[in-house]
């Protein structure tokens, strides 16, 4: 067995994951102006900008359409939610992206919206080009579907949905704390009747809620992670968890990797004295570990449709 396979499997069996009640499958929408700005400055920019609310109103405005909307304050961010996030008569500006990126590479890009179009106007025409991000991603949308639109329609998605993915960065038991965020992507798209729902490369996140540090006695770390939320192919944030159906996934997983599991945990008898000056086994899981979470609950979304058949 590989050094990075008895890693893996090392965290697997002794990962405590927290199972917490189920509740709505989707996260819930965001409802004070602050919260709808920073979940668009974060997917445009990277993060939440600083400065005054209007002048980040402006900006976002500005460069999704090029001038300033009229209304309240709240009217104009739920102008700006909605054009990154609902899907209707026209696919939101997310699921266009994400259904552009998709096309051209098969997996799509965690980076901001800012990033994802410098990177593919370059990859395709060698240049970038000027405009708004609204100008630029339909013009993207032409030569990836020629006049036909994204085609995207709604799919219902069932609860405990299964989807791999992979951590974006180490995790371990030696450095996280409590209430730190875990990221990951999607490691394999996630195909429901014909359509993609979850693609290859999207973001998810999870927060630590507990972490055990390895003692002696042989007493292995812990580590229990909660609230997890993956992006789906739409841009809507899906709730999940690690229930029954993705530990035997995991678990079935990792025999066909061929790791012995109980080989990996147990230490075997230890007495008392000589049980002090052994210490258990830190949780340390590289970046690229792979797992699998599940859909919290029943789901309508919006997914592309594909003929690339299910994993």
């Amino acid at each position: 067995m590989t050094t990075f396979w008895k890693k893996a499997m090392s965290a697997f069996v002794s990962l405590t994951f927290l199972v917490s009640t189920m509740s709505p499958a989707v996260a819930a929408t965001p409802e004070t102006v602050q919260a709808k700005l920073e979940q668009c400055e974060d997917d445009t920019y990277g993060q939440p900008q600083t400065g005054a609310i209007m002048e980040r109103i402006n900006k976002l405005e500005k460069d999704y359409d090029g001038k300033h909307r009229t209304g309240s304050m709240m009217a104009r961010t739920n102008a700006i939610y909605d054009s990154l996030y609902v899907n209707g008569a026209a696919p939101s500006i997310l699921a266009e992206l994400n259904g552009i990126e998709w096309t051209i590479r098969h997996e799509v890009s965690a980076t901001p919206v800012q990033q994802r179009v410098t990177d593919m106007e370059t990859e395709l025409s060698g240049k970038t080009s000027e405009g708004t991000y609204t100008k630029r991603i339909r013009a993207l949308a032409d030569f990836a579907f020629g006049e036909n639109q994204l085609p995207i329609e709604q799919t219902s998605v069932a609860a405990n949905t299964l989807v791999k993915v992979a951590l974006a960065e180490e995790v371990t038991t030696k450095s996280v704390k409590k209430g730190d965020t875990v990221h990951f992507t999607v490691a394999d798209d996630v195909i429901v009747d014909g359509r993609l729902i979850f693609a290859k490369g999207e973001p998810g996140t999870a927060v630590v809620e507990k972490v055990q540090q390895a003692r002696n006695f042989g007493r292995n770390a812990k580590l229990e992670l909660t609230d997890y939320q993956v992006k789906s192919m739409d841009g809507t944030l899906v709730d999940a968890y690690v229930g029954e159906e993705a530990k035997e996934e995991m678990k079935q997983y990792a025999m066909a990797a061929g790791a012995s599991l109980a080989g990996i945990v147990l230490l075997g008898p230890i007495g008392v004295i000589g049980g002090a000056f052994v210490k258990g086994k830190d949780i340390d899981m590289p970046a690229g570990t792979e797992m699998y979470i599940q859909t919290k609950g029943d789901t309508v979304l919006y997914g592309v449709t594909t003929t690339l058949a299910a994993k």
